[in-house]
């Protein structure tokens, strides 16, 4: 029986077309831990029984396993943190005048008044457009006067103590 090395389907002339309902098996493009496990297993059932597998190598490929999916759990943190911090910083734009790109690519300025987060980057409503975080390039600062201030009370100066004298001797 020929296997065809690209695609991992049999020829089906020289089988007489008995496989070819049989689905084709994707390879995977990443080594994840039940892969790393099952090579692990594979080489422990097919080690040379008078020269076994060296105990350090096994313990630094477990070493290496349990690294691997650290790392994995940790970029899926950072992943998590990172949507938070948009919501968030999304959230916070509700209530506030923001700069933003329209779909010709000019500046445009407008209150935000609300967000969505059905997708993966919070939308955020500005008068009736529905404009996405990462097009929003700032915040404007409110353009109010400052408030009016009122001059400190005026106290009048403190008198000074009164020098004691003393009655001439006589």
């Amino acid at each position: 029986m020929a296997v065809d090395p690209v695609t991992g389907t049999t020829d089906t002339a020289s089988t007489g077309g008995i496989y070819s309902t049989l689905p084709t098996r994707q390879p995977k493009q990443t080594l994840d831990s039940d892969a790393f496990m099952q090579l692990l297993v594979t080489q422990l059932r097919n080690q040379d029984p008078s020269s076994p597998m060296d105990t350090n190598q096994m313990i630094s490929q477990t070493t290496q396993l349990s690294m691997m999916e650290k790392l994995t759990s940790m970029d899926s943190t950072n992943t998590e943190n990172f949507a938070l911090q948009m919501r968030i910083a999304a959230a916070n734009l509700v209530g506030h005048t923001v700069s933003y790109l329209d779909k010709d690519g000019v500046s445009q300025t407008g209150l935000a008044s609300s967000v969505s987060y059905a997708g993966a980057v919070p939308v955020v409503t500005i008068g009736d457009q529905k404009i996405p975080l990462d097009s929003i390039s700032g915040v404007v600062s409110p353009t109010t006067t400052p408030p009016a201030t009122t001059p400190p009370a005026t106290t009048p100066p403190a008198t000074p103590p009164a020098t004691p004298t003393t009655p001439p001797t006589t």
